[in-house]
């Protein structure tokens, strides 16, 4: 693996990873149900986005159990 030829300033390490950053999720309420979601994602608790119904949750999936060998 390559080795540095010089020591980087403190400065210039610095001043590069200063464009690291944690980004917020952005955060928004459910037109129809009111229930916090993420922007730009179906609303988990009625499944809808932008006002239309995408995904039916009044279905429930059963999941059958894995048997051991």
């Amino acid at each position: 693996m390559a080795e540095p030829k010089k020591k980087l300033s403190k400065t210039r390490t610095r001043s590069r990873r200063h464009q690291i950053k944690h980004i917020e999720v952005g955060i928004i309420y459910c037109p129809e149900c009111h229930a916090a979601m993420q922007r730009h994602h179906i609303c988990q608790n009625c499944g809808t986005y932008k006002g239309k119904k995408v995904v039916d949750t009044d279905e429930k999936i059963e999941v059958e159990p894995t048997e051991k060998a």
